[in-house]
């Protein structure tokens, strides 16, 4: 029933159980996107695992911080390298770093004999040498060279360890350098030389080599810059030309030249070897200080080359057993004193200051000079006892005063060392007479003019009487002038230096060359003043030559590489004024001889040669002299004590006569006697007699020479 009388719908209640309703057609399902699966979170293992836990943490953050700060270092080290690139001047520029230059001596033939200075070669390429020379030079110093990019971690990673387990610092000793790295050192890291800066180049080379870890850094980075901008083999050429090889040689070329004779190109593999060991430890190692040193060390680089394939089995043992040596000039180690002379009497900004390659042409003679130093070696072995520290000087030169040899000392070959020839002022004793006799012919004195050979006394202020004496405490009455020279008589050559005048004397000597201080007193003539080697054997020339003054000299010719204009205009030596007339000079030759025939000077006789000479020495026998001359050359030769102990025994007619007779023998062996040019004088009818002339009163300026009286 109905309230209102409309429809309802009529109420049913919920059922308990729904039926199921048909499936409804359900549209293609999508296929559901996949999801990547999270990662499982490793758990630790076990307790070692927990331990290990805070470590790998440690060394994810560390790595985490390492690539980036190893990127931004890269990129600062690749910016620098090319920064450093973009700097680098062409090759050429590079080739010759030398802050000074070169001096090449010849001798009066052409033949070098001695090198001083910085050798350089001239240019060579990797082309232009020797492939042995290549291969000894990449075997030695750097078997991976064309492989790595300027330094090789796995070379310095092995040299610290080698400085490590050799108990030095790990920068200390082996630097486990390339060869690039190397060509940087040689190149400064590219900080050419300052004077204003460095005192030397010694200086400016050692602060160029030094190994702090900043400068390791520095050189790495410019390494790196180099192999960008030059090729291989252009810096390996860098490396041949720049290397220092011992004896002043810089490159390769140059130390072929030195060593062997030869260029570069025609280096052997045991030539090869030796030069390339030396760049260890150049100035050690050099042949010319120790071959045998130096060609075991070319041994080891000869194993190296075979080892790394560059030499057979066969040749490594031929290298071996046919060494490399030394040429004939280089071993010679010629005329170091000549040679030594030459740079400090030649013009310093050509010599010892020059900064361009030089020539130089000397009066040198190779043959006279070994046969001086052969003559002091054979002496001194022969005739002086064994352990004695006496020391020698030789002078061999021409008339006109070109130096043919000179040895300063017993230690022949020493470069740089005292040169007693040249640089030792020593009394001269009765060397000095032939002077006074010079200045009594040029008056127009008599050879056969008597002087009376009596004791003779001179009063001194303050002091008793000087009454000097003849090396033979006798006393021979009236004398020839020619006795008393031959004789080496001092109380007529006294007598005659005063009663011609000593400042004529005086004079006469230093006309000839002898400029030092001469004495004031009657002393003066018997040479208590001092000269040097040299000078007094140009002095004997300037007699030879007929009266005229002689200066020595051995520079003959001055050239710059590539320049054929001679700088040698104004030097000003050889013959000069005359001194004393040449018929007096030529008496006075005549005179000479009969000191080598009769008197002190015998033991120089040579058979077939007319000698001129005279000996001298000096109170206590502190210095013997004897210097003599043929018709071709004069020659002096002193021996002494360089701290003027007295010498035993010895007369300057003995051992310094039979140096001269050994050196000059073997000078004329194969030649043809030259006669002197002398005069033998005719004996006038009154030839007079000079008297005594004592009684006069000295003054005490040259009280203190007269303790110095010589006694022959």
């Amino acid at each position: 029933m109905t309230g209102n009388g409309k429809r309802r719908t009529p109420l049913v209640a919920d059922r308990r159980y729904p039926t199921k309703a048909a499936p409804k057609k359900k549209p293609p399902a999508k296929p559901a996107a996949r999801r990547k699966a999270a990662p499982k979170r490793r758990k630790p293992r076990g307790l070692l695992g927990w331990m290990l836990l805070p470590f790998m943490w440690a060394f994810r953050l560390i790595w985490a911080f390492a690539w980036r700060i190893g990127l931004v270092v890269g990129l600062i080290i690749a910016g620098f390298s090319l920064y450093f690139a973009a700097q680098m001047p062409p090759v050429e520029d590079l080739i010759d770093g030398r802050t000074r230059g070169s001096v090449t001596m010849t001798d009066y033939r052409g033949e070098v004999f001695a090198w001083r200075g910085d050798q350089f070669g001239g240019m060579v390429t990797v082309d232009t040498v020797s492939d042995h020379l290549v291969n000894a030079v990449i075997a030695t110093e750097d078997k991976r060279f064309y492989w790595h990019f300027g330094i090789s971690p796995r070379g310095i990673a092995s040299a610290v360890r080698i400085n490590l387990r050799e108990g030095r610092g790990p920068l200390s000793g082996h630097g486990g350098s390339t060869i690039t790295q190397q060509t940087a050192k040689l190149l400064c890291l590219g900080v050419p030389f300052d004077p204003n800066e460095w005192e030397s180049e010694t200086d400016y080379e050692n602060d160029c080599r030094r190994g702090s870890l900043w400068r390791k850094a520095r050189e790495a980075v410019f390494s790196v810059g180099m192999e960008i901008a030059y090729t291989k083999d252009e810096i390996l050429a860098i490396y041949l030309n720049r290397a220092y090889l011992g004896a002043g040689a810089r490159g390769f070329e140059a130390a072929a030249q030195r060593y062997f004779g030869i260029p570069a190109r025609a280096l052997d593999p045991a030539q090869s070897a030796m030069l390339a060991g030396l760049l260890t430890a150049p100035s050690t190692l050099a042949p010319t200080s120790n071959l045998q040193r130096s060609q075991d060390r070319a041994s080891v680089v000869i194993g190296l080359m075979q080892d790394q394939g560059y030499l057979s089995e066969a040749e490594a043992r031929d290298a071996r057993v046919n060494p490399a040596t030394l040429s004939d000039t280089a071993r010679a180690n010629a005329a170091t004193f000549f040679a030594d002379w030459i740079m400090r009497s030649g013009p310093e900004s050509f010599t010892r200051n020059t900064t361009e390659d030089v020539f130089i042409r000397t009066t040198l003679d190779q043959d006279i000079q070994t046969a001086a130093e052969e003559a002091m070696i054979s002496v001194f072995e022969n005739d002086v006892r064994e352990g004695s520290e006496a020391q020698a000087a030789i002078v061999v030169m021409s008339a006109d005063g070109a130096v043919r040899a000179m040895v300063g000392g017993r230690n022949i070959g020493e470069t740089g060392a005292f040169n007693r020839a040249t640089q030792a002022n020593r009394q001269t004793g009765s060397s000095f007479k032939p002077f006074i006799f010079a200045a009594a012919l040029d008056l127009g004195m008599s050879p056969y003019a008597m002087i009376d050979d009596a004791r003779t006394c001179w009063s001194r202020r303050g002091a008793g009487d000087w009454c000097p004496e003849n090396y033979d405490r006798e006393f021979k009455g009236p004398v020839t002038l020619i006795q008393a020279l031959a004789e080496s008589r001092n109380i007529p050559a006294i007598l005659l230096s005063e009663d011609i005048g000593r400042e004529l004397v005086r004079n006469v000597a230093n006309g000839f060359g002898l400029n030092g201080d001469l004495a004031a007193g009657p002393a003066l003539a018997l040479g208590v003043s001092e000269s040097t080697l040299l000078d007094m054997t140009g002095a004997y020339a300037g007699i030879l030559n007929g009266g005229s003054q002689v200066t020595p000299y051995g520079l003959v010719d001055l050239r710059i590489r590539g320049d054929n204009e001679s700088l040698m205009d104004s030097q000003s030596a050889g013959i000069g004024e005359r001194i004393i007339s040449q018929d007096a000079a030529r008496q006075l030759t005549w005179m000479m001889t009969k000191v080598v025939e009769e008197g002190t000077g015998r033991r120089a006789r040579i058979d077939g040669w007319e000698i001129a000479g005279k000996s001298g020495t000096t109170q206590g026998s502190r210095d013997a002299w004897f210097i003599a001359f043929t018709g071709d050359y004069v020659t002096g030769v002193w021996i002494g004590y360089d701290d003027n102990r007295p010498l035993s025994g010895v007369t300057g007619g003995g051992l310094p006569a039979t140096i001269w007779r050994e050196t000059m023998t073997r000078v004329l062996a194969d030649k043809t006697p030259t006669p002197l040019p002398m005069t033998i004088p005719q004996r006038p009818a009154d030839s007079g007699l000079l008297q005594s002339q004592g009684g006069e009163v000295l003054d005490q300026d040259i009280l203190n020479l007269l303790d110095s009286i010589i006694g022959n």
